[in-house]
């Protein structure tokens, strides 16, 4: 069990670095992604996160 929360900790941490790139990177261009998102119905966010969910859980399938 104790390994179990080891990996999702290492996972939390790579989430952060991924999600820190653009706003690092490219502050001008996230910011303008935040306000255009902020736009986009609830229904197809909801859509784009089940994907994501869906394909990130298949990905995890695949590579164990």
């Amino acid at each position: 069990m104790a390994e179990l929360w080891r990996e999702l900790m290492i996972a939390f941490c790579l989430m952060l670095v991924i999600e820190g790139v653009l706003p690092f990177l490219y502050p001008q261009r996230w910011r303008r992604l935040v306000v255009q998102l902020a736009d986009i119905d609830d229904a197809v966010l909801r859509g784009v996160g089940l994907a994501s969910m869906l394909i990130g859980l298949l990905a995890l399938y695949l590579i164990h």
